[in-house]
């Protein structure tokens, strides 16, 4: 029997979070079309009056569930990032598990979550400076 790695146990959350953002996009576009999921104010830009490092994120998945996928590497580039990654590693693993065109998969690199962070922070510095040196507010 075959070792059980760090990737395999990635897989088989990754089908779990398939499975249930599925069933999520299903109940709330076929079953509920018309509720409206509530947002809570962001506390950095309500009360300090800055974007904060999340600032555009659920735009950012919207509009990447959308198909809009220029518009949500505006407002958020850690989602179409994510979405990357987490289908090339879901894609590499599924066709390495079907033994076929010799893949091995997608290994996890700890480079891959330095590179969120730094989408992250870049994400936040730009945008204040966008707010605070050219008055471009973004919401």
């Amino acid at each position: 029997m075959r070792q059980r790695t760090l990737e395999d146990g990635l897989y088989y959350i990754g089908l779990i979070f398939l499975v249930l953002a599925g069933v999520g996009i299903f109940l709330l576009k076929v079953l509920l079309p018309e509720v409206k999921v509530p947002q809570p104010a962001c506390f950095f830009w309500k009360y300090l009056g800055i974007y904060c490092p999340g600032c555009g994120g659920t735009r950012s998945l919207i509009a990447f569930l959308q198909g809009r996928f220029v518009e949500s590497l505006w407002y958020h580039p850690l989602i179409v990032y994510g979405a990357v990654l987490y289908f090339g590693f879901m894609v590499s693993h599924t066709l390495a598990g079907l033994h076929l065109f010799g893949l091995k998969g997608m290994k996890f690199r700890a480079g891959y979550l330095y590179g969120a962070l730094a989408l992250v922070v870049i994400n936040f510095i730009l945008k204040n400076v966008l707010k605070f040196c050219f008055g471009i507010v973004m919401l």
